[in-house]
């Protein structure tokens, strides 16, 4: 494993709407932050949990920063970009440019975060790896220099049970390659799973599958349908599986109960992924 990364940060779904974003996990049983507006232009609500989190993305004013983002989103919504966590953005991108891993220079951004305190400034520096080196993916590693003002009471608690990311699936038509091509970027060894190969983080694993092996898995739940390689399904880690499918029922949702005990919301409920609730 790298010395610099430390498994995964955070999870960006893009979307068109926000707006409309929020009503449907709001309704799944997540608690959303309020909107924050990043300097670079992009708007967000993020799904707090212990570690890590989800983040809903949108785009409204072009940068070119974000060009892959608006690309991605010309094609539909859906699961975008793996945030990877790391205390030295500087140190990372150094490590990465050493094994050979293209990466774009560090770049610092924010958003301000009303408190009841008043307003503080959420501080970031990211290192955006070049597309190629995780196909299907925008991967980028992000440093948090205020996580206090992130990571707040009150925005972790989730009528889902959720508490963190457990995984997230690609899907590719060349399973080896692709995972390769992400065990390059952790210095780590693909491993078989029954789907395909997953990959060690530090964190939450990546798992490479072909389409028909997790759809298998997922039974009646929608992947996506876009151009491959391309990142399908959100596995996330709940309290009670019960529960779970409570609070989607009254949301409104038909989860499909797995074989494992999970359950699942297609990403034709869920913006463009799947997510999987165990």
């Amino acid at each position: 494993m790298r010395k610099h990364i430390r498994g995964i940060d955070h999870a960006v779904i893009l979307v068109h709407d926000l707006d409309r974003a929020e009503d449907t996990y709001t309704r799944l049983g997540f608690t959303l932050t309020p909107r924050g507006y990043h300097t670079l232009g992009s708007e967000n609500h993020c799904l707090m949990f212990g570690t890590d989190y989800i983040e809903l993305l949108a785009v409204p004013k072009p940068h070119p920063a974000m060009q892959y983002f608006t690309d991605f989103l010309a094609e539909g919504e859906g699961l975008a970009a793996i945030a990877l966590a790391t205390e030295d953005a500087r140190g990372a991108h150094a490590e990465l440019s050493n094994a050979g891993v293209s990466a774009d220079a560090p770049l610092d951004f924010s958003r301000p975060v009303i408190l009841p305190g008043g307003a503080r400034d959420a501080a970031f520096r990211i290192v955006q790896l070049a597309p190629a080196a995780t196909p299907g993916c925008r991967t980028f590693l992000c440093q948090h220099f205020t996580r206090d003002v992130v990571w707040r009471p009150g925005y972790m608690d989730h009528a889902l049970g959720v508490t963190g990311i457990a995984g997230i699936a690609v899907i590719a038509d060349d399973v080896a390659q692709t995972a390769d091509a992400y065990a390059k970027v952790f210095a780590a060894k693909p491993e078989p799973i029954a789907e395909g190969l997953k990959i060690g983080t530090g964190s939450a694993p990546i798992a490479v599958a072909g389409a028909s092996e997790l759809a298998a898995r997922l039974r009646e739940a929608a992947l996506p349908v876009r151009r491959g390689p391309l990142l399908a399904a959100l596995f996330l880690r709940v309290a009670d599986r019960g529960a779970a499918a409570g609070a989607l029922r009254r949301g409104g949702f038909k989860p499909e109960m797995l074989a494992d005990g999970s359950c699942a919301i297609g990403s034709d409920q869920a913006n463009g992924v799947a997510l999987v609730f165990g």
